[in-house]
């Protein structure tokens, strides 16, 4: 499904528009007149715990009659009782009506406005499996996918194929040659991989070759720009040799790339807000988008309770810690509203574990929505709560949609306030002004 912004809009346009509305001051309408930059003059140390728990797709939508979501239907003792200690509401991710990639919408949470700071998938990719991606090179990030005999996309995904899969396809995508670039092809997670173009001259302004649906062709490679013609054919050059190479799988028998990208220089969380942070991840993405803004990525199991295992074993060596949990936005995307429900269960299990440990701050909540009955990523604002001993109570009773519409975070939080907000809670900001 394509991303929604509205009749006539693309992402493109949406944020060629908004950047003109920013000008210089790097401020889009309607935003905290307070630069991510300006907050760097109020920083103090503190001696607290900021823990960031996000689970990945968590909004939702009523499905088949149930008149409630996936998270209003599922049991959770424990988020209810943290919604009745702290405060709670709803949090855009970018902006109304835009529906956000997980990159984004993670850099909003690490509150970095995802318009003012973009990057593609291609660069999340290669940090999080700690490629070492050198300034001038080109990344993407890639899905093996399926095509009919007529060269229709028939599965975005490949079928899940599993990682050794991936392993074994990737050492073939290794050996094609591109006039003018190096390729380095390396496996990712499941059906994701990556590749990276190495050469003098190569820019990575460049449209995504995968159509987001089924039933189309992937689409041709093409640069956005002049510069970027040389990069798209030689990236031509590569979907040839991949569809030659990959012409005998039964599943993963085609290749689609997106986030076309080279990394920035931006500054990082323990710059701009003194705080050691820490992020952990069974996904090669999330560890990237952390690590790009300063995060140090702990090793752990793909488990949540291995993740669990890490903070535990460092609570004392950080003072902000990132912890991902993925497979609920799995669920969504496959559009298994049951699945879903029993993940945010399991979710709702884990918690104790954070809580014994002893965070002044606790902030639960998803990047995004991603409803089992769109079967995508949406525009939905999505509920957050922000559990600490000095939240103003704002008598919610649950953790769901409908009841953090009435929380005193409000229907429509920006989502790149919501680190800050934490870090007040936790006592980390001197006063502004005299």
């Amino acid at each position: 499904m394509e991303p929604w912004v509205g009749p006539g809009w693309s992402l493109d346009r949406l944020s060629l528009t908004l950047a003109q509305a920013v000008g210089r001051s790097g401020r889009p309408p309607g935003r905290c007149p307070v630069r991510l930059e300006d907050r760097k003059a109020l920083q103090r140390s503190a001696d607290t715990r900021v823990v960031l728990f996000v689970i990945d797709g968590l909004g939702g939508l009523p499905e088949g009659g149930v008149g409630v979501t996936e998270l209003e239907t599922a049991r959770t003792p424990h988020l209810d009782r943290l919604a009745r200690e702290g405060i709670c509401g709803l949090h855009q991710p970018v902006a109304a009506g835009v529906t956000p990639g997980s990159g984004p919408a993670h850099l909003a949470l690490f509150g970095y406005d995802p318009l003012a700071y973009q990057v593609g998938r291609g660069v999340l990719a290669a940090l999080g499996i700690g490629f070492d991606l050198r300034k001038g090179d080109v990344a993407a990030r890639g899905n093996f996918c399926t095509v009919d005999a007529d060269g229709l996309v028939t599965d975005r995904r490949a079928g899940r194929i599993d990682s050794d899969t991936n392993r074994r396809l990737c050492e073939r995508l290794a050996g094609i040659e591109v006039e003018g670039a190096e390729v380095f092809v390396e496996t990712v997670k499941d059906y994701r991989f990556l590749l990276v173009l190495r050469g003098e001259g190569l820019e990575p302004d460049l449209a995504d070759t995968d159509p987001q649906r089924t039933g189309r062709e992937p689409l041709e490679p093409e640069g956005k720009s002049d510069a970027a013609e040389r990069t798209a054919r030689a990236v031509a050059a590569f979907v040839a040799g991949a569809r030659e190479a990959l012409a005998d799988e039964e599943q993963a028998n085609m290749v689609l790339l997106r986030g076309f990208s080279s990394r920035p220089s931006w500054p990082t969380l323990p710059e701009l807000f003194g705080i050691r942070a820490a992020a952990v991840a069974a996904y090669p993405m999330y560890r990237g988008v952390a690590a790009l803004v300063g995060m140090d990525v702990l090793d752990s199991g793909g488990e949540l309770d291995d993740e669990l295992d890490a903070v535990a074993a460092r609570w004392h060596d950080y003072d902000f810690f990132f912890v991902h949990f993925k497979p609920t936005d799995s669920a969504g995307e496959d559009g298994d509203f049951a699945r879903k429900v029993e993940l945010i269960e399991a979710a709702d299990r884990a918690l104790p574990r954070l809580i014994e440990l002893g965070p002044g701050v606790l902030v639960v909540t998803g990047d995004h929505s991603t409803p089992s009955k769109l079967r995508s990523h949406s525009w939905h604002p999505v509920p957050v709560l922000l559990w600490a001993d000095t939240c103003r109570r704002d008598g919610v009773e649950s953790f769901g949609e409908r009841a953090c519409l009435a929380g005193g975070l409000g229907p429509r939080l920006p989502a790149v306030d919501l680190l800050p907000l934490a870090l007040a809670h936790a006592g980390r900001f001197d006063k502004f002004g005299a």
